[in-house]
């Protein structure tokens, strides 16, 4: 094992600290403010309504952070993790947000879903049965699969049927942005790999600047400063929402659980039933504030484990000052207008990546599984029909409300599947060779 540089309790001095921790904001930027940018571009918010989303989404990212890294009575892993905004929940929230309830019925189902993740905090070692690889696996190579369309539709510049959908110009500025990607991950060193989709999606935006496709006008009627604004759309509670996002929250309790061991792994620190507990209801809480503060909830980032073991920087200092970075750039929304004047096919070539590197952890995930019969049908079958949900929504359209919404993601029907799968299936025995 490596030796580290810092150990999680060592404090580096503090100019070195806000290198490092600028490197962890670069690294984790892209996957917290996608989200949001997500919802709001699948959704047609108005731009002032994704600004919210954005800056609430940075805002809250940062102080979870600072709780999770320095803790707060039993709150909080007391170890270097970032959290952001979760990709788990954006299916079961568009699911939602498309229904008659909006913006608010997806803050309310995730507050309501919270309670999920703050009471099961308690219950770890008990639902993590519930939840071995074949079931992460498979869940979270849906959550990639499920996302790819919405790639693919930033990659071609808009929705279907839209006028420049998929003209040249798009494809090549999105295959552009692609390439840089995938040129850091594979050969940058040090922050240029860790950094690779924030770099590349500003490289882009800097030739689209240029190319005269960036719009200001959101970035012009921005505050500079502005405190958050909680409630900003409102709370509702449809029932069928709820269940998606309390699934959704079940499935976030195993991804934290993977990633704070993965964190443990990295910072050589054997990661207890203590650590589980206080990391998932920092999470559950943090998720529930999300909700109020109007954004959507939150777990941990696995690319900042990345930049851990990249520089053997375990510090839990350092990534505490990454969330009082988050915090400032949450109270200045001009920041978050900057970012939703991304034109669409920069945030394609780096979303297409970052979708499919979800697809690809879920894949490896699945190669620690034993290969059988059982194991395969599961996979299949969970799979097949998540993706014939994502792909054909329509398929649902013929069936009464309740189930169109709760069915309504492919995600959802997934994970429900390989969970009820893989409890009542029988284990194969296995012969003595």
């Amino acid at each position: 094992m490596n030796r580290l540089l810092y150990n999680v309790e060592d404090k580096p001095p503090f100019g070195l600290s806000l290198l490092l921790a600028a490197q962890h904001l670069l690294a984790a930027l892209g996957g917290i403010i996608a989200v949001p940018l997500v919802i709001g571009n699948v959704l047609k918010l108005p731009t002032a309504d994704t600004i919210t989303l954005v800056n609430a989404a940075l805002l809250v990212s940062g102080l979870v952070t600072v709780v999770q890294c320095r803790g707060l009575g039993p709150i909080g892993i007391r170890l270097p993790s970032v959290m952001g905004t979760s990709f788990t929940f954006v299916a079961a929230a568009l699911a939602i947000g498309f229904s008659e309830y909006g913006i608010s019925g997806i803050l309310g189902a995730s507050l309501v879903g919270s309670l999920v993740m703050i009471v099961g905090s308690f219950f770890m070692p008990s639902i993590r049965k519930l939840f071995p690889p074949v079931v992460t696996g498979t869940v979270v190579m849906m959550i990639g699969l499920s996302l790819i369309p919405v790639a693919v539709d930033w990659f071609a510049g808009g929705q279907r049927g839209d006028a420049d959908y998929a003209t040249p110009a798009n494809l090549m500025m999105a295959t552009f942005v692609l390439v840089i990607v995938i040129v850091l991950v594979q050969w940058g060193k040090g922050i240029f790999s860790a950094a690779a989709i924030v770099i590349g999606m500003m490289t882009g935006y800097i030739v689209a600047l240029a190319l005269g496709w960036v719009s200001f006008d959101g970035v012009k009627n921005a505050d500079i400063f502005a405190l958050p604004q909680p409630l900003h759309f409102g709370l509702s509670f449809p029932i069928s929402g709820i269940i998606g996002m309390s699934i959704a929250y079940l499935v976030t309790i195993v991804e934290s659980s993977g990633n704070f061991l993965a964190l443990g792994n990295a910072t050589q620190t054997e990661i207890t039933g203590k650590h589980l507990r206080g990391g998932v209801l920092a999470d559950g809480l943090g998720s529930a504030l999300a909700a109020i503060m109007s954004t959507t909830p939150f777990s941990s980032f696995s690319q900042n484990i990345g930049v851990i073991s990249l520089t053997g920087v375990a510090s839990r200092y350092v990534v505490a000052l990454t969330g009082v970075l988050l915090v400032l750039a949450g109270l200045f929304p001009v920041f978050g207008a900057l970012i939703v004047s991304i034109p669409l096919p920069v945030l394609g070539g780096a979303g297409l990546m970052m979708f499919a590197m979800i697809i690809a952890a879920g894949i490896q995930m699945l190669d620690t599984v034993e290969r059988s019969r059982r194991n395969g049908l599961i996979i299949a079958i969970s799979i097949g029909c998540g993706l014939a949900v994502t792909t054909r929504p329509e398929l649902l359209d013929k069936l009464p409300h309740f189930f169109k919404e709760v069915l309504g993601s492919g995600i959802t029907v997934g994970s429900l599947l390989v969970i009820i799968l893989n409890l009542i299936l029988p284990e194969e025995k296995t012969h003595q060779e």
